[in-house]
């Protein structure tokens, strides 16, 4: 198979022939300050992780300014690289955006090439970079850099494998989905295991807290693969009294973090306690989607109105993730558990999703015109766009002028709107209100 190729490209003097020679370990193009100093295509064989390709490097393109024929060609020939190659690292410098980075964006945008935004000449690692600006480009996720230091390079270059033709399995980010049953001791996340992967592969006793270790299993249903985590039951901390019992404790709380869908199992006969909710305020400070799993449904008596009681029960208890979705399932008699892992996919689903820039700064638009923030001493709250920043859970940046102005009912109001726009059941929403230094007018 041909090698993929790679171009890098950018306005002048952000640094592309630095990571350019990061990237293929020599120096091969020519490094200085002055802007400009590459014009022709230079092309080099690299390769990350048995994977190669070829990298070009490029003049800084130029839009701003009448530069005469030099620049005119140097554009020409970066956009002969732009149409040669199968992916494209745009490299920006993280002093701030330009109208060259801009224009560049919309060529990149035209293109069609998979793209990754690297923020360049990023030295400082010890806080987490303000990157935040940069989605306004309309590229995807920025990724801080430092070409010079050679920091974050090897996370770029993982970013840049899955974008490669012929990208193998492990390239990719795949489809399989990790799931961890938690809750109190002795509430059947064994039995629902056992049941889910129709074997006794997960030792199960009426006796609490005989699932020590979170148990990683594999089960392959209908093309997919899924990981289920089977967890220690979590006790409250001052009822831990044994060494073994508090590292189960630790790696109960792990799983989570491993997890893409914390699924808490609940003892129907014995009602929501407030360990659970406990358990499940673990899995909601760490962005995870939520199924609240109500198990041994077999077991109390009942009436046609029985669940809906339980569900209001529910939603009470666990107010602070409203957005968690529930299941009525019995693992001794098989009730419903097949409708779990096809819930788990859709939680997983939404917490992976993304919106375009667009329709989101349009939801804000008409959320803000059918309730207009209120005015507070004369001052008014002036949202001006959003961007989403992340996924798993899905992260979004919300600009505004004064983000003192932000009540936290107005905060609720524009996250439910959000909501009733593109979904996101069963994920937790990481919503970041930011300053806008210059309001946009």
């Amino acid at each position: 198979m041909d090698r993929p190729v790679v171009a890098i490209v950018g306005r002048e003097n952000v640094g592309k022939s630095t990571l350019f020679n990061r990237i293929v370990g020599s120096r091969e193009a020519i490094v200085e300050d002055n802007p400009g100093i590459t014009r022709d295509r230079l092309y080099r064989e690299a390769s990350w992780l048995d994977r190669e390709f070829t990298l070009i490097d490029t003049g800084g393109i130029k839009f701003t300014c009448e530069s005469g024929l030099i620049t005119g060609l140097v554009r020409e020939q970066a956009s002969l690289a732009m149409e040669e190659a199968q992916a494209i690292i745009f490299v920006v410098d993280y002093a701030g955006l330009t109208p060259d980075d801009e224009d560049v964006a919309e060529l990149l945008r035209k293109s069609r090439k998979p793209v990754l935004l690297a923020v360049n000449k990023v030295d400082d690692f010890a806080e987490e970079p303000d990157i935040y600006d940069f989605y306004r480009l309309g590229l995807g996720d920025p990724l801080p850099v430092s070409a010079a230091h050679g920091k974050n390079i090897g996370d770029l270059l993982d970013a840049l494998l899955p974008l490669l033709p012929g990208a193998t399995a492990e390239d990719r980010e795949g489809d399989r989905v990790a799931l961890a049953l938690i809750g109190r001791p002795n509430v059947g996340k064994s039995s629902v295991t056992n049941r889910l992967l129709g074997q006794n592969r997960v030792i199960v006793s009426a006796t609490p807290g005989t699932t020590r270790d979170a148990i990683d299993t594999l089960l392959l249903r209908e093309g997919r693969e899924y990981v289920i985590i089977d967890t220690a039951g979590m006790r409250k901390k001052g009822r831990i009294n044994e060494p073994a019992e508090y590292y189960s404790f630790q790696r109960a709380l792990h799983a989570i973090d491993r997890a893409d869908v914390a699924v808490l199992v609940l003892d129907a006969s014995a009602g929501v306690e407030e360990q659970d909710q406990r358990i499940a305020g673990y899995a909601h400070e760490a962005g995870k989607g939520l199924l609240l799993l109500v198990n041994k449904w077999d077991l109390p008596e009942k009436d046609d109105k029985s669940m809906k009681r339980f569900e209001e029960n529910l939603h009470e208890a666990f107010s602070f993730a409203p957005y968690a979705l529930s299941l009525f399932v019995s693992a001794k008699t098989g009730q419903r558990v097949d409708k779990i892992l096809p819930l788990v996919d859709f939680i997983a689903e939404q917490a992976s999703r993304r919106v375009t820039t667009s329709n989101l700064n349009e939801v804000l638009r008409e959320a803000t015109a059918l309730n207009p923030p209120a005015n507070v001493k004369g001052r008014r709250l002036k949202i001006l766009y959003g961007a989403q920043v992340g996924v798993k859970p899905p992260k979004i940046v919300v600009f505004m002028n004064e983000p003192e102005l932000l009540h936290f009912s107005y905060a609720r109001y524009l996250e439910n709107k959000l909501r009733e726009s593109f979904g996101f059941a069963g994920t937790p929403i990481s919503l970041i209100w930011r300053k806008r230094e210059k309001d946009e007018q």
